[in-house]
């Protein structure tokens, strides 16, 4: 006899988990199937444990630089099976958590990989057999998987993916990174001040190609000035990996090919989507590329079945897939007759954006470049950190804030950050986008005095001509 729930959600990361969460507490039975570890690559291989490696390499740096401050750190140094070890345990202590939460919630957790069979049934099957479970509805929060170099798949070894890059058995002494989306230049940005050299390699003509352009232009002067060598316009057109290293074919900008010599590689190209063989073609579901296709609630078109997360258009973000996950269970508990609830749909324009590197980036919104694509008049604002005082007590006067209005309306159209602290900052952006804030609300806030986020009132400031500190 199968097992029935009101709801059941394939895939227990930050989408998943929240959403079954969020479903249990609307009173819905619901059960969740994970064929790995509870918490999805996110908490067990992504956010959570890639954060507490950066923290260790932030902390070594600083010891490195402690002179700086008037304090003496001689023959520092790092031990990188200790740092690694605390990410794992990190991890391990957030896994324990949503257990914790799973059975606080009273929901059933199944461990087994998953199959649609038919609308509203699942088969789950583990080492312990096969097991079919029902409900009236069920989402897909299968999440994605790191996308490899088809010339060169990674073996671990010495091609590595972010989950390689995790776990290192020793520390690289010269690593090449490909691609510098938010996933590449974190571990650039890791490796590099853990010690080892490190070359970043971007197929497109800058750097962490979708933040603002000014943004891009000073990250990549930045990571230059820290050691790393950074060539944009360029692609590897082969690898040839031996036992101890590997060889890669590089184009340049100027079209010349040059080779080098690495002691690792990480491939950092993207994801891709974990929409195979969990049954999704034979129930006729519309995907693209292996995307599902989702309306602002997550409904796929066949009714009952739903998608959160990675599996359905992007920003492919953690935060995100959660904010969708407490969307579509509202969704479903509506449709099952709760009238206490009133889903709102995915406004994607107000995802913002953290890449945790050194110096860190974050982002809401749209460019100054796609603004002006989009039509409007604008008014552009810009404050460096070197104009704040709190920045330049703590030593962190490297960076800025840029904000983006509608000139007519004084709308609040985008900004963007780089430099420290700036993915604690940039929620004050969302807060404000979210509400439909003016910059009228924005210069009439009072910020306090002395913090960073001085630099965000500054911005909107400038943009009006009324810059203080500059």
């Amino acid at each position: 006899m199968a097992e029935q729930y009101d709801l059941i959600v394939l895939g227990s990361g930050p989408g998943g988990y929240v959403a079954a969460i969020r479903a249990a507490q609307l009173g819905l039975k619901t059960a969740i199937v994970e064929r790995e570890n509870l918490g999805g690559i996110c908490l067990n291989w992504g956010c959570i444990p890639t954060k507490a490696l950066l923290r260790s390499a932030e902390v070594f740096h600083q010891m490195k630089h402690a002179k700086a401050y008037g304090l003496a750190a001689d023959n520092v140094s790092a031990d990188i099976a200790a740092v690694v070890a605390r990410s794992r345990g990190v991890a391990k202590q957030l896994n324990q958590g949503v257990t914790h939460l799973m059975k606080k919630n009273k929901i059933a957790v199944h461990m087994g990989a998953g199959v649609l069979k038919a609308p509203g049934t699942l088969e789950v099957t583990s080492d312990k057999g096969t097991e079919t479970l029902t409900a009236k509805h069920i989402i897909v929060a299968t999440g994605a998987r790191a996308r490899d170099l088809p010339f060169a798949p990674a073996d671990g070894n010495r091609v590595w993916t972010y989950r390689h890059a995790m776990t290192p058995k020793e520390l690289p002494s010269n690593l090449l990174v490909i691609g510098s989306g938010a996933i590449g230049i974190e571990f650039a940005s890791f490796y590099n001040d853990m010690g080892s050299k490190v070359t970043v390699v971007e197929a497109l003509d800058r750097v962490v190609p979708v933040e603002d352009a000014d943004v891009s232009a000073f990250l990549e002067k930045s990571l230059t000035k820290q050691g790393l060598t950074v060539l944009t316009g360029a692609g590897v057109e082969a690898l040839t990996v031996g036992a101890t290293g590997v060889k890669a074919k590089i184009k340049t900008k100027d079209g010349k090919v040059t080779e080098g010599d690495y002691s690792h590689v990480i491939v950092a190209i993207g994801i891709v989507p974990n929409t195979e063989a969990i049954g999704l073609e034979a129930l006729g579901v519309k995907t693209e590329r292996g995307i599902i296709q989702v309306d602002g609630y997550g409904r796929t078109g066949i009714p009952g079945l739903w998608a959160i997360g990675d599996v359905t258009p992007g920003p492919w973000l953690a935060h995100k897939a959660s904010h969708e996950g407490v969307t579509t269970a509202e969704a479903i508990a509506a449709e099952l007759g709760n009238k206490d609830v009133h889903p709102h749909p995915l406004d994607r324009s107000n995802i913002p954006g953290c890449t945790y590197c050194h110096p860190q980036i974050a982002s809401v919104g749209l460019t100054e470049a796609k603004a002006k694509e989009a039509g409007h008049d604008i008014k552009v604002g810009n404050f460096p950190f070197i104009g704040n005082g709190k920045a330049i007590a703590l030593g962190e006067s490297d960076g800025f804030v840029k904000t983006v209005f509608d000139a007519k309306t004084g709308e609040l159209l985008g900004a963007h950050m780089v430099g420290a602290e700036v993915t604690e900052m940039i929620q004050g952006f969302v807060i404000g986008k979210t509400l439909e804030t003016t910059e009228a609300e924005l210069i009439n806030t009072v910020f306090p005095h002395p913090t960073i986020s001085e630099s965000m009132h500054e911005s909107v400031l400038s943009a009006f001509g009324r810059t203080i500190h500059m």
